[in-house]
């Protein structure tokens, strides 16, 4: 029987899934598909980890290394949600909350000193961060605005921010001594093994990494951020935002680039309370209240401490007086700095370019931004974005082209900052990779407290990208442009292999090209007001940044998106969309029973998963169920039966059942099965001659607070209590169901 795996997440995409999955199941079952479930949750992944501290009936499967293992076999068939990637506040909250519920998990230690400490550490830091998808993406991946999608975003175009030529936001990001700058790379002639080591300015060698097994033709890379140099940085930054009148505001990724990102969120904070830190900082950093789990750990921290109230005095003198920040939530005095993972780069800046480059004061009211962005990489392709919006106003919707992705991220390609390759250096000297023979590959002088960073990518996926690159060129007509910048280290080798192995295919009336990631948006954009379309075919992290960038300005959010990612061994992934707004859907569900989670997302990626069932040799019903829940799709965008944001109007529940409705009446209508057809028939009927009673019962369950009975490990019955209020649409799903 042909399996799906259909993966338990967390937030908003967890609490759909209670009302999606079983509709789901019921589908399948009818094309013998079976749908099974796969917990890699934070909560799930923690007690995975921590299966030595718990007594047998509390210790569950690892389910993620499961699925990392599937995902190298030709049977894997993955629908993968959107997951948590865990901050520390994030994964103390799990915690806590998981204690609550009785299991014996030790506390997080923030400064472990003892081997039995540091071995707890270890642990949960395996869980922190983007620490699920390396595991999952044995592929790389494809990414684009499905057809149906983009000509509901041209009908109904969204609201876009009205944006002035004199507007003054901008972008501020370092010109020296960061990662862009300080970047080295070599691609390995042979197979090898490699160690990281720091030599103190004394000749003390520290390793860093040992056994770092490599492959012959890996580009393996290696680069560091001074602190002196972030610091001068920021402290121009602050000045340039108070001079201009502008909001400061730091956009960073605390929770995928999760060593490196907290670090220089730390140093943010310290930056903007100089004053305070100058004074106080024996204290504060006593007290592990160093900036990098954000301000409000700090302000809750000083109740611990003796001078906790002239500090907090201190702390909230300078945001009365200090340069005006950004704020995530003006009403309850939430500042871009309060909480490391609220402002995630990827989401936060389209958001704000989309706002016609505002975000909020503390006064409720939207303002020019100063967007700090300190490392280079990538931080030009936001300003580039900017400086056309200001030129030529805001894009839109109505008109404007696509720019989908193919992404270089198979088997953990370019993972930076976010592994155990990165490292905040402790004293002054050089960090060296050195391979088997003793022979050093990288060296960088670094001083104490820079943050210092390696990465790999093999050469088996960047020919799997390259070649995937030219097949949705070929497929979709499209020009590709590779987004490479001649001035990175990294960059320059990989420009070097997609030369080599594009000569390698047949480009016969294809546009395919190489432009720094600047130019490349500068292109695209230009492309997009004339209605063109244009493949921007990325590293792993601009895969990140572009996958929300464009689709954010098209479609209004990138949970829209078709993401694909044939895997390498003959599998597929099939990803679902961002889950950034997620935390603040389940507040809504706490507080007025309404989910606006759409589930769009997983309607694309589960069609996906069965025509690839019947690709791949297996049922033809499933395709025949695929192509039947495209049009059920299309139609609920058509008929506007999506979420609404408000409670009292139709919510993800109410979504889920006209998707049901409309599924079961393609299927009916179709003609390549009758007995798919016959099946659904009297189904189509049923939903039909109760949809106004399910759907007043839907919408009558809402206005009241809802009981989760937890936010990472909610309570499983009060959970689908909430989710599936509706008898009459339950009863016809559990009789199609058998």
């Amino acid at each position: 029987m042909a399996k799906i795996i259909w993966t338990r997440t967390d937030e908003a995409p967890l609490l759909a899934t209670y009302s999606l999955k079983p509709i789901v199941e019921a589908f399948a079952a009818t094309a013998g598909v079976e749908v099974e479930t796969r917990d890699i949750s934070l909560a799930g992944r923690i007690l995975a980890q921590f299966a030595e501290f718990l007594p047998e009936e509390q210790r569950v499967e690892d389910a993620l290394a499961a699925l990392g293992e599937l995902a190298k076999t030709p049977e894997a068939n993955i629908i993968k949600l959107p997951n948590i990637s865990a901050s520390v506040p994030q994964m103390k909250a799990a915690i806590a909350e998981l204690q609550a519920k009785g299991y014996a998990l030790p506390d997080y230690p923030d400064a472990p000193a003892t081997d039995a400490e540091k071995h707890i550490r270890a642990l949960y830091d395996a869980v922190k961060g983007s620490a699920v998808n390396p595991v999952l993406r044995e592929g790389n991946s494809d990414r684009r605005a499905p057809v149906a999608v983009k000509n509901f975003a041209k009908k109904n175009p969204h609201r876009m921010g009205v944006w002035s030529s004199d507007s003054r936001t901008n972008v501020a990001t370092m010109d020296a001594n960061d990662f862009r700058h300080n970047e080295k790379s070599v691609i390995m002639p042979a197979d090898d093994v490699l160690t990281i080591k720091h030599v103190a300015a004394d000749g003390t060698e520290t390793i860093l990494k040992s056994d770092l097994k490599v492959l012959a033709g890996e580009v393996i890379d290696g680069t560091f951020m001074s602190a002196k140099a972030l610091d001068a940085f920021l402290a121009g930054a602050l000045a340039r935002a108070e001079q201009e009148g502008v909001l400061f505001s730091t956009h960073l990724k605390a929770t995928m680039m999760k060593v490196s990102d907290p670090v220089l969120f730390g140093h943010v904070v310290r930056a903007y309370f100089a004053d305070v830190f100058a004074q106080y900082g024996d204290v504060l950093e006593a007290h592990g209240l160093n900036g990098e789990n954000g301000l409000a750990a700090i302000l809750s921290g000083l109740d611990e401490i003796a001078e906790g109230a002239a500090i907090k005095e201190a702390f909230e003198a300078r945001l009365a007086h200090g340069p005006a920040l950004a704020m995530v939530n003006s009403d309850k005095g939430i500042t871009n700095l309060h909480v490391p993972s609220d402002v995630i780069v990827d989401a936060s800046m389209p958001a704000m370019i989309r706002t016609a480059g505002h975000m909020w004061n503390a006064d409720g009211q939207e303002q020019d931004t100063l967007a700090v962005i300190p490392d280079s990489c990538y931080a030009g392709v936001y300003q580039a974005v900017i400086e056309d919006c200001k030129a030529n106003g805001a894009f839109d919707p109505a008109t404007m082209g696509t720019v989908p992705n193919v992404g270089l991220m198979a088997q953990k390609a370019e993972e930076y900052g976010s592994h155990d390759k990165t490292f905040k250096i402790t004293a002054d000297g050089t960090v060296k990779v050195v391979n088997a023979a003793g022979v050093s590959l990288i060296e960088h002088e670094v001083e104490a407290g820079d943050i210092w960073r390696a990465c790999q990518t093999k050469d088996a996926p960047i020919q799997d990208w390259v070649k995937l690159a030219v097949t949705r060129a070929r497929l979709s007509g499209m020009p590709a442009i590779f987004w490479l910048d001649p001035e990175r280290a990294h960059d320059r080798n990989i420009a070097a292999l997609v030369e080599k192995y594009l000569a390698q295919h047949d480009t016969t009336g294809l546009d395919i090209s190489i432009h720094s990631p600047v130019e490349a948006t500068k292109i695209s954009v230009e492309r997009i007001r004339r209605g063109e379309d244009t493949i921007s075919v990325t590293g792993n992290v601009l895969r990140d940044y572009n996958t929300d960038l464009f689709p954010i300005l098209e479609l209004g959010t990138s949970a829209k998106m078709l993401s694909i990612v044939p895997l390498m061994a003959g599998g597929g992934l099939f990803e679902t969309g961002a889950g950034g707004s997620a935390p603040k859907h389940v507040q809504q569900v706490e507080a007025e029973n309404h989910l606006r989670w759409d589930s769009l997302g997983e309607f694309l990626a589960l069609a996906e998963s069965l025509r690839h069932i019947t690709n791949a040799g297996g049922t033809a019903k499933a395709a025949v169920l695929a192509n039947a829940l495209d049009s059920a799709t299309e139609k609920l965008l058509d008929e506007g039966k999506s979420p609404s944001r408000k409670a009292g109007e139709i919510d993800n529940r109410g979504s889920h059942f006209y998707l049901t409705l409309f599924w079961a009446q393609a299927l009916a209508a179709q003609t390549e099965d009758a007995d798919l057809a016959a099946t659904f028939a009297p189904v189509a009927e049923a939903l039909a001659a109760k949809a106004d009673a399910i759907d007043a019962e839907l919408l009558a369950n809402q206005a009241t607070a809802a009981d989760l009975g937890g936010y990472y490990a909610p309570d499983e019955a009060k959970l689908t209590a909430v989710m599936r209020p509706a008898a009459d649409f339950n009863a016809i799903i559990a009789q199609l169901k058998g």
